[in-house]
């Protein structure tokens, strides 16, 4: 068991461990003991992380979400077509929600303070989605208000858990179900007028 106070390089390690250790297996079974005894260090150590078991899993749930962003933005940042930069945008949020299992979600879901963090992650994604849209838009004969604010009801709906209530797919798919949707609709092509206005 590790006593001594532990230095930055290893409380990084602790987060790395605790966050996949999350994903896994959810957060709020574990005491500060169970989690000490599955990281093997000692409470003392553990408190380097945040300063009580509250604190600790909003730090490790902030930093999951965190380290899931720069992944995210890493995937945008390396694709240069506009459309293909929508799909990189939500396949790599499919890809970086995969390892969460349900049990994560359903302690996200349980503890308010991780759902706010959640939620509010989720309405920047898709301020982001959004921006992307407009970005492919001149290529396309979507509306772009449209889509995006349509993605941005989808995405709060997936957090939610309302689309997984619906359809069955777990978070991960549905992000990529999401991408398969939205591109197809800009790459699609149709010809045909928008709907005249019918006077009251």
């Amino acid at each position: 068991m590790i006593d001594r106070e532990a230095p930055a390089d290893r409380r990084e390690e602790l987060l790395d461990e605790l966050v996949e250790l999350f994903l896994a297996e959810g957060f709020l079974r574990f005491s500060v003991e169970d989690l000490a005894r599955r990281l093997n260090c000692s409470k003392t150590t553990l408190y380097q992380v945040a300063p009580s078991k509250e604190q600790v899993i909003l730090t490790v749930v902030r930093a999951a979400f965190r380290r899931s962003t720069d992944a995210v933005e890493a995937a945008v940042a390396a694709t240069t077509d506009p459309v293909g930069r929508i799909a990189a945008y939500l396949d790599a949020i499919s890809a970086e929600l995969a390892p969460a299992g349900p049990q994560y979600y359903a302690d996200l879901d349980t503890f308010v303070p991780a759902r706010e963090i959640y939620r509010q992650n989720t309405r920047l994604a898709a301020r982001r989605l959004q921006d992307l849209v407009q970005e492919a838009a001149p290529r396309s004969h979507v509306r772009p208000e449209f889509t995006g604010n349509v993605a941005a009801l989808v995405m709060a709906a997936i957090q939610r858990g309302e689309m997984e209530a619906a359809t069955g797919l777990d978070d991960a798919t549905c992000f990529h179900e999401l991408a398969l949707l939205i591109t197809s609709g800009i790459q699609g092509r149709t010809d045909r007028p928008s709907p005249e206005r019918t006077p009251a």
